[in-house]
């Protein structure tokens, strides 16, 4: 084992490797119960066709566990993986709250892209992709959706509501269910300052604990309890594979692919980057390591749940000493443990959850500060993806903004030979995504 994971050769050893295991699932734990709390829809009463939250909670984990294994023992590096923040909340909010698509259908798109990613990492494809989109782009797609994903948590704990008038406004901050909210944000927010680890996962245990002892949260019967079900979601993806050859659900697959891409390859870089493995500036076995995000996503999307992707979480296992494929495989097993403890999810609620949203949000907005404001033909398509998303409730709808306005300002500075071919191939994209809304 030693060997295999070249121990000796990075200087480290089973004991620092489990701890950086151990350290890495504490930080990422929270995605247990935010991922059913989100895919299900738990903030919307009366939806009709609901994803089961049980269903979601044993996918979560399996998909985690068999992604960041694969992680693990094929491209042996310390990144573990699970379903997406960000992509979670457009797969719930947007392609079936606002576009109606049944969630069944919505799963055979994750399925679809897992698989086109599949192939265009093993073609070569996928770098040449990469490389044709603009990494101003890419800074404010990731803003975007830190934005996103933080009104979302802002509107569950209640901090802002709908206005007539106004659209929104601030809520009601005496209501004992916001105030629970805030408390968690205080919380989790004191916690990451002081630099603990895993301290958005810790946030909503204490969150949980006060909301129970205060009466707003019913206590559980049990900790430890059966693994749920995956009967409700497991397959959907296949029965409903025929249902995604339209032009919506192709937005929602290019989405899909298009945040993934990005997101995989910066949490990859920076990882790597950080436990000192890039070599000449490039990353070893990144074949390997992309063909395992790509595996997991498909495992995910059939098991049910939305895009599984790597974790940039794993760094705080490289900061305790990971070097290896071995720290995954302790996550991953970690992750298998967690099964058992389902019952738990009835008092992870929306106001405990919304702390995890606002830091994440805060986290994934850092992307702003590379963003080259002083140059207008950058700014504008930069800060439109970022102000669309939260402002029409559509991650893909923001991407799409940008993605029109970008070879627009470019052609208009006079820069249009600075723009990949791929970019126009964009641009014919969603100006018919536009038409086919209308």
């Amino acid at each position: 084992m030693k060997k295999f994971f070249n121990f000796d050769q990075l200087g480290t050893d089973y004991r620092t490797e489990t701890i950086a295991g151990m350290t890495t699932f504490l930080s990422m734990a929270y995605i247990l119960f935010l991922n059913p709390s989100i895919l299900s829809l738990q903030d919307v009463p009366d939806l009709a066709n609901r994803m089961d939250a049980g269903a979601i909670f044993t996918a979560t984990a399996l998909a985690a566990a068999i992604g960041t294994l694969i992680m693990g023992l094929l491209a042996k590096y310390p990144i573990a993986l699970a379903p997406g923040m960000g992509l979670n909340a457009f797969f719930a909010y947007t392609v079936v709250l606002t576009w109606e698509i049944p969630w069944q259908t919505a799963l055979a798109g994750v399925f679809a892209s897992g698989l086109i990613f599949i192939v265009l990492t093993l073609t070569g494809i996928r770098e040449t992709i990469i490389n044709a989109i603009p990494a101003q782009m890419k800074m404010a797609v990731g803003a975007g959706i830190g934005l996103f994903i933080a009104f979302l948590g802002l509107q569950n704990a209640g901090i802002v509501v709908a206005e007539p008038s106004t659209l929104v406004a601030l809520g009601d901050l005496t209501k004992p269910t916001t105030l629970l909210a805030v408390f968690g944000i205080f919380v989790t927010v004191i916690l990451l300052v002081l630099g603990f680890k895993g301290g958005i996962f810790y946030g909503m245990i204490i969150t949980s604990i006060a909301g129970m002892i205060v009466g707003l949260i019913d206590t559980p019967d049990q900790i430890v309890g059966s693994v749920p079900s995956l009967a409700p979601t497991f397959g959907q993806a296949f029965a409903h594979f025929g249902d995604i050859f339209t032009m919506e659900m192709l937005v929602v697959i290019l989405t899909f692919l298009f945040v993934d891409f990005f997101d995989t390859a910066g949490t990859l870089v920076a990882v790597a980057t950080q436990a000192g493995l890039m070599k000449d500036n490039k990353l070893p076995r990144a074949g390997k390591a992309l063909f395992s995000d790509s595996a997991a996503t498909v495992a995910g999307a059939v098991l049910g749940t939305s895009t599984t992707t790597s974790y940039v979480e794993s760094t705080s296992g490289v900061g305790a000493g990971g070097r290896t494929g071995f720290a995954s495989v302790v996550t991953a097993g970690l992750f298998l443990l967690a099964l058992f403890f389902s019952p738990l999810l009835g008092v992870v609620t929306s106001q405990v959850t919304a702390a995890a949203l606002v830091i994440v949000g805060v986290m994934m907005a850092s992307n702003l500060k590379n963003i080259e404001w002083d140059q207008f033909e950058i700014a504008v398509p930069a800060f439109l993806t970022v102000v669309t998303m939260p402002l029409t409730y559509s991650i893909a709808t923001g991407i799409a903004i940008g993605f029109v306005f970008y070879p627009l300002t470019f052609i208009l500075k006079g820069r249009a030979k600075e723009i990949h071919p791929i970019m126009y191939g964009l641009f014919v994209v969603f100006v018919l995504y536009f038409i086919f809304l209308s």
